[in-house]
């Protein structure tokens, strides 16, 4: 028998998975961080004008001076890669924080409204859900035209339904509890107990479902962009980018290929990244 007070030794297999987790959470920290140093700075990765044709450099394979080879108008594709971090993230990142702003609010009504007040919000949220996000943004885009901000509406649209159905579940969770019930006998008024207890007790979870679908959020703002529902050209912006280097695939590859494993590596990254944050508000909210 095992003396009570020894420890035994874990098995190897059991700690030699936590490495490689904490190698990836390490690899995909650092690419985020890159990626906000280049959307903010991208000066600082290339001086070279995103936007400047050279019309004897059509299609030229990556080399010494164009890293990523140009695209089908001479522009070299590394400094417009680099350019596209900011368009391509921020409307992945704007459409997810509009997504979480209306949804706290919209949650927040519906439980502390009453019956009929949260029926219909409730409703609401059924007929969102019911519709695709796609069709959504093409709706929006119908009545404000292709932009990057209908792009923004529209995923948001798409997205709120999740967040406000969380926010909604934890405000009621939270509205029977202690403290809550003591906020109320010392005097506050109702309006102080929500805003100043309950909302913030119930933001964690709706931020680790905005740490999760930020990734999603980024993918589809892409797939507007390739569709023609993002920003115009000539910016510099990944879908649009992948989209325009599909149709000379057969003849150069790098076009598409550049812009493709930028968004990849955007999405793994925001990924590993927001898997280990709600990984931690859920320990902590345990």
């Amino acid at each position: 028998m095992t003396p009570p007070n020894v420890a035994l030794p874990l098995p190897e297999a059991v700690v030699a998975p936590a490495r490689p987790r904490r190698l990836g959470f390490a690899i995909a920290l650092g690419v985020l961080v890159l990626l906000a140093l280049a959307a903010a700075f991208p000066q600082l990765f290339t001086g070279t004008d995103p936007d400047a044709a050279d019309l004897g450099a059509t299609l030229a394979p990556p080399g010494a001076d164009h890293w990523f080879g140009t695209d089908q108008n001479g522009r070299d594709l590394y400094a417009r890669v680099v350019h596209g971090v900011r368009p391509s993230l921020l409307i992945g990142l704007g459409a997810t924080a509009l997504a979480l702003v209306g949804g706290i609010l919209l949650g927040t009504l519906a439980a502390q409204s009453g019956k009929v007040v949260d029926q219909l919000v409730s409703r609401l949220l059924d007929v969102l859900l019911a519709v695709p996000g796609l069709l959504l943004v093409f709706l929006v885009a119908a009545v404000m035209g292709a932009s990057g901000f209908t792009a923004v509406i529209g995923l948001a649209v798409g997205a709120l339904p999740g967040f406000a159905r969380v926010a909604r579940a934890e405000v009621l969770r939270l509205r029977g509890s202690a403290f809550v019930e003591a906020a109320h006998g010392l005097g506050w008024s109702r309006a102080r107990v929500v805003f100043g207890h309950i909302v913030p007790n119930a933001l964690p979870p709706v931020f680790a479902l905005g740490t999760v679908s930020l990734g999603a959020m980024v993918v589809a703002s892409s797939s507007l962009s390739f569709v023609g529902l993002g920003p115009k050209p000539p910016t510099a912006e990944w879908g649009a980018m992948l989209a325009a280097g599909r149709d000379f695939l057969s003849i150069a590859w790098w076009p598409a290929v550049f812009p493709g494993l930028a968004i990849t590596a955007a999405v793994l990254a925001i990924t590993v990244v927001g898997g280990r944050v709600q990984s931690g508000i859920e320990r902590r909210g345990r």
